[in-house]
């Protein structure tokens, strides 16, 4: 006599850990990890980010004779345009850092293949030029709120008037790496976690809220740089959302970066109508440097 078989409840770990395709590839809206895995990544590569901006901006400081104490690090931090730089150079290793990590949980140690498993293609009729089209439009209204709002005043404004070596620094990594590493923690890892728990619409608006508040710190008080943030958060979550493809987020992403950085090679020679919107996190202690410049005595 055949012994009954107990169905297997639908919280189990098979949802958690779903099968792979003939092919090795996964559902990107079923990935092969969960909540701790994505929001790991997220924190740790903020930690990341800090510990290299502190690693290569205290021995310089060391090097220029400048006192071991937090008042005259956070003063040398935030005027000394070389230290700047410094600052910015660094988040090219923690990126790149990130993007093993990153490998690493997706693949599961290369089970998968990393970027099919979060769907890296195209979707919904989105092509190339579809969405540098969408990417020049949310340019558009984004410098149109910065004129309505006016000009910023904030810390990344002043980093990028700081010297001409950080603001090239902080257009490279703008293009070639931010928006490669937020799209993959964003729109990638911490969305497809959070539509399987919680669904899609309160996926879309934590991953939008999440990405739009760790960009405060380095546009504050500038609110029409921050509502820009805002669109351009929603506009790539809810893309991701509706074909189920990262490789349209990705493109508009470079494209809106891409084109500010453009403009900020060509500053000296142009008279830019707005100023840039959205570059990567170019300094996550920059801003509390600058906090603590202000209150030092």
């Amino acid at each position: 006599m055949d012994t009954p078989q107990t169905p297997i409840p639908q919280h189990s770990y098979a949802n958690f850990a779903p099968a792979p395709s003939a092919s090795g590839v996964v559902d990107p809206d079923n990935p092969p990890w969960g909540l701790f895995g994505a929001l790991g990544l997220l924190i740790v590569s903020f930690l990341l980010m800090v510990a290299a901006q502190v690693t290569f901006l205290l021995p310089y400081a060391v090097r220029r004779g400048i006192p071991f104490t937090p008042e005259a690090i956070a003063q040398f931090a935030t005027k000394d345009p070389n230290a700047l730089f410094v600052q910015v150079v660094a988040i090219l290793p923690a990126h790149v850092l990130t993007l093993g990590l990153a490998w690493l949980i997706v693949t599961r140690g290369g089970k998968h293949p990393f970027l099919r498993t979060l769907g890296w293609e195209w979707g919904a009729g989105l092509t190339f030029w579809r969405c540098a089209g969408l990417a020049v439009l949310l340019l558009l209204v984004g410098m149109g709120i910065i004129w309505l709002t006016g000009k910023p005043d904030n810390a990344l404004e002043r980093l990028l008037e700081s010297s001409r070596s950080a603001a090239l620094a902080t257009a490279f990594a703008a293009t070639f790496t931010a928006p490669l590493v937020e799209e993959i923690m964003f729109r990638g890892l911490l969305y497809s976690a959070l539509r399987r728990l919680v669904g899609t619409a309160l996926a879309v608006a934590v991953v939008m809220l999440i990405f739009a508040a760790i960009h405060v710190p380095q546009y504050w008080p500038s609110y029409g740089v921050i509502a820009t943030i805002l669109l351009l958060s929603f506009v790539l979550t809810a893309i991701r959302a509706r074909t189920g493809s990262l490789l349209p987020c990705f493109i508009i992403h470079l494209i809106f970066n891409g084109i500010q950085s453009v403009l900020i090679v060509l500053s000296p020679y142009i008279e830019q109508p707005t100023t840039p919107v959205a570059p990567p996190v170019t300094s996550l202690v920059l801003p509390v440097f600058e906090l603590l410049a202000r209150n030092s005595w």
